[in-house]
């Protein structure tokens, strides 16, 4: 059974940093492109970050370049989310998701960023 487990939200203020991690099981980790999305109260999930099976190549959304960075440690099987310069527009719950044949989400992650 596949499982991918999201940590590391919680309250920060506008400025600071956070970082992500999201841990999976049941899959081969490296063979997975990964990424990370997010949801805001009543709008649409949205696209983060992603990266390929060996790290080498990233995509970042235009309103969390230079600011959020992300990676991946295929000997831990662990996806994770740089979050800096965070700023009160990127409150959402932040999903894991593991793409190859199918499509596979953690459940989430609060990340809340006060003014």
């Amino acid at each position: 059974q596949v499982q991918l487990v999201e940590s590391g939200g919680g309250l920060v203020q506008a400025g600071g940093s956070l970082r992500l991690s999201c841990g999976t099981s049941g899959l081969t980790f490296s063979r997975y492109r990964m990424g990370w999305f997010r949801q805001a109260p009543g709008k649409e999930r949205e696209f983060v970050a992603s990266i390929n099976w060996s790290g080498r190549t990233t995509s970042h959304a235009d309103s969390v370049k230079g600011r959020f960075t992300i990676s991946r440690d295929n000997a831990k099987n662990t996806l994770y989310l740089q979050m800096n310069s965070l700023k009160p527009e990127d409150t959402a719950v932040y999903h894991c998701n593991a793409h190859r044949w199918a499509n596979f989400w953690g459940q989430g992650t609060q990340v809340t960023v006060s003014s």
